[in-house]
């Protein structure tokens, strides 16, 4: 693995492992069809010119998807976040990213799939209230 420089791994990647890098890795080569869908609409810089990347390390946590510059986070959920352990770790999750500063939207893939257009436009609001600050 590439070593990145110590101000690059901390104000991006917040300390991630390598172990974290690897899985990311693996998680982009196997992308869900909603991830795939909503890649496609966050991807080269369409989504208002900010840059998306798809499975990128944070901390402990690999983001769906993360805009550094205006630190969003957006994940795509499949049925197993229905059960109560998946939800409380979720909500444990989207807290230590709110405490890193980062913002966390989430969608199913039910509405990823079933509703792109009123996901883009949420995301799209988001991202044009994170630039304003």
């Amino acid at each position: 693995m590439v070593r990145l420089s110590n101000t690059v791994e901390r104000t991006m990647f917040y300390g991630a492992k390598p172990v974290t890098f690897e899985r990311a890795k693996e998680l982009r080569e196997n992308p869900t069809e909603a991830e795939k869908l909503l890649w496609g609409i966050l991807k080269k810089k369409q989504m208002l010119g900010l840059r998306f990347k798809h499975q990128h390390p944070i901390s402990i946590f690999i983001a769906d998807f993360y805009c550094h510059p205006i630190k969003l986070v957006i994940e795509v959920d499949g049925e197993i976040h229905n059960n109560k352990e998946n939800k409380d770790y979720d909500a444990n999750r989207t807290f230590e990213l709110e405490e890193l500063g980062i913002k966390v939207l989430r969608f199913t893939n039910h509405q990823v799939i079933y509703d792109i257009e009123s996901v883009r436009s949420k995301i799209e609001a988001q991202c044009r209230v994170l630039m304003e600050e």
